[in-house]
């Protein structure tokens, strides 16, 4: 099977979508199945002022039409609903042709801790882009169930996995931090809610990893704190190895893939009761969940990192995998109906206009 997917997230910005969609298609190719991208590098963008370093794809209906036509796949999906996102959207929709999506970002939640924007008005255009799929899929039960609360439907579970090659407790290196030592990992931003964290009350050290708008502001507000910048690899597992404590104070994330690669270091994890957290830890002794931050920062301490380490290798990329082509071939029962490709000008010239390689 042969699969194309359309992502306004992509390198040099790291995010679990980004670890996802990599570690998928490396794993797909294991299974017999070809994944490959539309991604924003193909063509001409703008920068995010609210995301320094980020830029924004601004893709044309033809350009989009050209690399799909072009590549012929089996089965589209669409893990965001950006720019690409909506131009493959438009197309296939324009040519009949079936398609799947990701839920992956809560934009509404997000768009409301920068402006007034009601979260309602957020869901209902996301209700309307994601309905035209032929399935929607989540990475995890509670969320399939709340996005079915909200009027979504159709949806289907994609679970997540983690590197435990990569993100393992002998990657540990010394911090030459005073202990305990709790860290965060991610991008640097107000939905990251990172200020539930570095206002707690806290012995030891506290360590952020990541960047982003929101870096200098809480650098100069907690001045005590460890801010490492952003890493990626081997790098991120060492340090994360060498913590005591992973902090998770998102309640934004849908799952929050930073959780396992943690709980695969033998680092157990403490974070608020919500999709995500609710999800990765569960009933399970690896984290602890609670509405008083700072009681589960202090209980995680507490908590075996064998057995950390044990959960996290109950979740993996090949079942992952799995589960994202079962859903994708729901859709391939018979050729595509495409239109015809273009001629071999008419594929160059668009992807000049798209300063495609």
């Amino acid at each position: 099977m042969r699969i194309l997917i359309a992502t306004d997230a992509w390198r040099p910005h790291i995010c679990g979508v980004v670890t996802t969609l990599e570690a998928l298609a490396a794993t797909a190719r294991r299974l017999g199945a070809t994944v490959e991208f539309i991604t924003p590098g193909e063509f001409a963008s703008v920068p995010l002022p609210t995301y320094p370093g980020l830029r924004c794809a601004l893709p044309r209906p033809a350009e989009i039409a050209a690399r799909i036509r072009h590549r012929r796949p089996d089965a589209i999906h669409i893990a965001t609903e950006g720019p690409i996102g909506l131009m493959v959207r438009r197309f296939c929709l324009k040519n009949n042709v079936p398609f799947t999506t990701s839920f992956t970002t809560r934009f509404p939640e997000y768009a409301a801790s920068r402006f007034p924007f009601p979260v309602g008005w957020g869901y209902a255009a996301l209700r309307r882009f994601h309905a035209a799929a032929a399935a929607t899929m989540v990475s995890t039960a509670s969320l399939a169930r709340e996005l079915r609360s909200r009027g979504f439907d159709r949806i289907r579970i994609w679970s997540r996995g983690v590197d435990t090659d990569l993100f393992r407790p002998e990657r540990a290196i010394d911090l030459d931090l005073p202990r305990p030592i709790f860290v965060s990992v991610g991008r640097i931003a107000p939905e990251k809610n990172l200020d539930a964290f570095l206002s707690l009350q806290l012995p030891g050290s506290k360590v952020v990893i990541g960047g982003g708008p929101q870096e200098q502001v809480l650098r100069r507000r907690f001045p005590e704190v460890k801010f490492l910048g952003s890493m990626g690899g081997a790098q991120v597992a060492a340090h994360v190895a060498a913590a005591d404590v992973f902090v998770f104070p998102s309640r934004t994330d849908t799952f929050g893939i930073v959780q396992l690669e943690a709980l695969a270091c033998g680092v157990p994890v403490a974070a608020f009761p919500v999709t995500g957290p609710a999800d990765v830890i569960g009933t399970s002794p690896v984290g602890l969940l609670d509405e008083d931050l700072r009681r589960a920062c202090l209980g995680a301490l507490r908590l075996s990192r064998e057995a950390c380490r044990a959960h996290a290798l109950k979740f993996s990329w090949q079942a992952s995998a799995e589960q994202f082509l079962a859903n994708a071939a729901r859709i391939v029962h018979e050729p595509i109906p495409y239109p015809a490709p273009l001629p071999a000008t008419g594929l160059a010239s668009a992807n000049s206009a798209a300063g495609a390689p």
